[in-house]
């Protein structure tokens, strides 16, 4: 007997003493092997050998490449290839590969990263993988829509297929998968609004669909404990939260309204928000800071407006706070420099801070800007409303005033002159003031109903 079969099989007889050990099955084993195969034999699995036993070998595994099994069959099968893998040749088969991995039928975890895989995903293929839990198949050059096989695998709980070229609407069949937890699809091509029915999945906690091409209003996300949405259109309102979440970023979208304070103020366990690049206006909810699980705030890049107390408080997890490029006034809070191992950003505002290595603007900068924004104070809106009629009588007043004066000038340049020039433009306001200032009450008094200056109006064109 060869030297190789004794070896063989004392690994066997070894294997068979050991309790629940059994070698894998050779048909899996072949499938191993023909996985390879198909990848083009890359260098990550050159560990693998003819008399590998993947289940109970372990000489074979390495960070990027390995096997578990229950008994003698593949549970979990990670390869990971080196980062920016060029697709694989043309020979490559994406439907060959994925009826190869249908021959492993208890696989319940599939990583398969970094390594050139392209084409459309073949759902009739995937749909056959029943047991799978957990599928990563992130950074490699698979496009075309979501499949509509994947919502027939029953107790998948995990998709992320980050760094792919995948397009299309997301899909409302997603409904239809019970146990789907998390949904990462980072840097694809996806475009279109978001289904309303992703508030009907009710296991759904993490959705990633940043750097895509999707717009409109989010639908309601109660559910969710991590949202990332960054750099797509999405907008122009905030979506509604549920008081479980941890992570919201939305950063690089075209949301245009206010942050809804009460909603937000209610969020306990919220981490991290950053909602930096938008087009927020309105006031910054200052209260943000003080939340107990904020550690991450960014609201750089909007339109915020608010006047910043120098005694606010902070929440004792909060390690970084950027509020750069608003219109933000009044002192930064004493909580945010105090302690050390804080990042706080505050350059382009109006704020009094003493730190002249971020620039602020002078405090008319930021009313100004509010102003032409449509942002103003509630206060200046009162006290603008009820000057407005006696300002608008002013103007009108003083524009008829001048007009019939220089009507006079002109009249009387006509006739012979009995007195020097000088005396008529010194007497032009008292040539006709009956006719003029009856028609001026006649003029406020409609303008005082049609809005301009309401009762002040009137008030005003009363008094003339």
């Amino acid at each position: 007997m060869g030297g190789h079969a004794l070896l063989i099989l004392l690994s066997v007889a070894s294997l068979s003493l050991l309790p629940g050990a059994m070698p894998l099955q050779p048909s899996q084993a072949w499938s191993l092997f023909k996985l390879r195969q198909l990848l083009g034999d890359p260098p990550v699995l050159g560990t693998w050998r003819n008399y590998t036993d993947f289940c109970y070998g372990g000489d074979y595994k390495t960070a990027s490449a390995f096997v578990e099994c229950y008994e003698d069959s593949v549970t979990q099968l990670h390869i990971m290839g080196e980062p920016g893998a060029r697709p694989l040749p043309t020979t490559f088969s994406i439907d060959a590969f994925f009826t190869t991995l249908s021959r492993l039928p208890d696989l319940k975890v599939l990583t398969l990263t970094n390594l050139g895989l392209w084409g459309p995903l073949p759902g009739g293929k995937i749909s056959r993988l029943q047991k799978l839990e957990i599928v990563n198949v992130s950074s490699n050059y698979l496009y075309g829509e979501l499949p509509r096989g994947l919502s027939q695998l029953g107790s998948l709980q995990t998709l992320v297929a980050d760094h792919n070229m995948l397009g299309g609407k997301l899909p409302g069949w997603l409904k239809d998968m019970p146990l789907l937890a998390v949904l990462s699809l980072r840097n694809n091509t996806l475009q279109g609004t978001l289904p309303e029915s992703l508030k009907d999945m009710p296991s759904l906690r993490s959705l990633v669909l940043a750097s895509n091409n999707l717009s409109g209003n989010l639908p309601e996300l109660s559910n969710l404990q991590v949202i990332d949405m960054a750099n797509n259109a999405l907008g122009p309102k905030f979506p509604r939260l549920g008081r479980k979440v941890a992570s919201v970023v939305l950063a690089g979208n075209k949301f245009s309204d206010g942050l809804p304070a009460d909603m937000l103020a209610s969020c306990y366990l919220l981490e991290r928000l950053d909602v930096s690049g938008n087009r927020f206006v309105g006031p910054f909810p200052a209260a943000l800071l003080s939340l107990p699980s904020m550690e991450y705030l960014s609201i750089a890049g909007n339109r915020f407006t608010g006047r910043l107390s120098g005694n606010a408080s902070c929440g004792e997890n909060l390690r970084f706070v950027d509020l750069s490029s608003n219109l933000l006034t009044g002192s930064l809070p004493g909580c945010l420099l105090a302690a050390p191992g804080k990042t706080v950003l505050f350059s382009a505002n109006c704020l009094s801070t003493g730190d002249d290595s971020q620039s602020q603007h002078p405090s008319p900068f930021c009313r100004n800007q509010a102003l032409a924004v449509g942002i103003v104070p509630e206060q200046g809106r009162k006290k603008s409303g009820a000057k407005a009629g006696v300002v608008a009588v002013i103007v009108l007043v003083g524009a008829l005033v001048v007009s019939a004066a220089v009507v006079f000038v002109v009249r009387k340049a006509r006739l012979p002159k009995a007195r020097p020039a000088r005396r008529l433009v010194e007497h032009a306001s008292s040539a006709y003031p009956s006719n003029l200032l009856a028609d001026a009450r006649k003029n406020l008094w409609s303008l005082g109903w049609v809005g301009l200056g309401g009762k002040n109006g009137r008030n005003a064109a009363a008094n003339l």
